[in-house]
């Protein structure tokens, strides 16, 4: 059922709260699920089956990359690190959705002023 979840989100919503996961700080797979999870309130459950996809996405465009290495419990992990291609697709991302997300409102909710 979490997995069907994520798929339903819009295309290229899983990317961006990677990235923004990523830019506060590089992860690995496990951790990205865990901060999208606590910062959903756990309202969205990234399921492997999602997010490894769309870490090999975001490694073949370049948006981030990738580091091989030792976790604290002594496991090998891949860690992930946001680039400045990654950044700049980011911003271009939020700001696309931020007005997405206005025209939406106001077609739900037609009473409501705008702010701009």
């Amino acid at each position: 059922m979490a997995e069907s979840n994520a798929r339903d989100l819009f295309p290229g919503a899983l990317e961006m709260m990677i990235l923004e996961s990523l830019r506060r700080q590089p992860a690995h797979g496990y951790a990205l699920v865990q901060h999208i999870q606590q910062r959903s309130n756990n309202l969205l459950q990234v399921e492997e089956g999602s997010l490894y996809p769309a870490l090999q996405r975001l490694l073949k465009a370049k948006l981030v990359k990738a580091q091989w290495g030792v976790s604290s419990t002594n496991r090998r992990v891949r860690t992930y690190q946001i680039t400045a291609a990654g950044l700049r697709h980011l911003e271009e991302q939020i700001s696309s959705f931020e007005r997405m997300f206005d025209g939406i409102s106001l077609v739900l909710n037609p009473g409501r002023a705008t702010t701009s």
